[in-house]
């Protein structure tokens, strides 16, 4: 899985904080907010279109425009991509040592109490479908 190019990833942020659906129109203020030099609408379209045929958001029909969404939660993807990094590796071990080196304390112990509910739970799924885009 490859990781996001800047302006793929400011629309997949875009999207992901939204927590619904939106419209080019809606990414696209978000994305423009606080920018020296404004995005174009193509431009946006263009990279949410990129995406979707990367197979990261949804696209969706509202009316006579298209709503985007992420296929997956920020939380998700990240797990994914960590997951495939990992994949690549003969032993995962010495990597999975390092990592928790890595870690400050409050996100191992968040990992130690992880791993100690894990066999007693099951992850949580995002759920779906999304609810309908907003029209602003």
């Amino acid at each position: 899985m490859a990781e996001f190019g800047p302006l793929e990833q400011t629309v997949m942020e875009c999207l992901w904080a939204a927590g619904r659906p939106l419209l080019i129109r809606g990414v696209l203020e978000q994305v423009n907010r606080g920018r020296e030099r404004p995005l174009a609408y193509t431009t946006v379209q263009t990279v949410a279109d990129r995406l979707a045929r990367k197979g990261l958001v949804t696209r969706s029909r509202a009316g006579a425009a298209i709503a985007y969404a992420p296929v997956h939660s920020r939380e998700e993807h990240v797990v994914a991509v960590m997951l495939d990094a990992l994949s690549d590796l003969p032993d995962r071990g010495p990597v999975l040592a390092r990592f928790a080196e890595s870690v400050d304390s409050e996100d191992a112990q968040r990992l130690l109490d992880a791993l100690a509910d894990r066999s007693t739970s099951t992850p949580a799924r995002s759920e779906g479908p999304w609810p309908e885009p907003s029209r602003d």
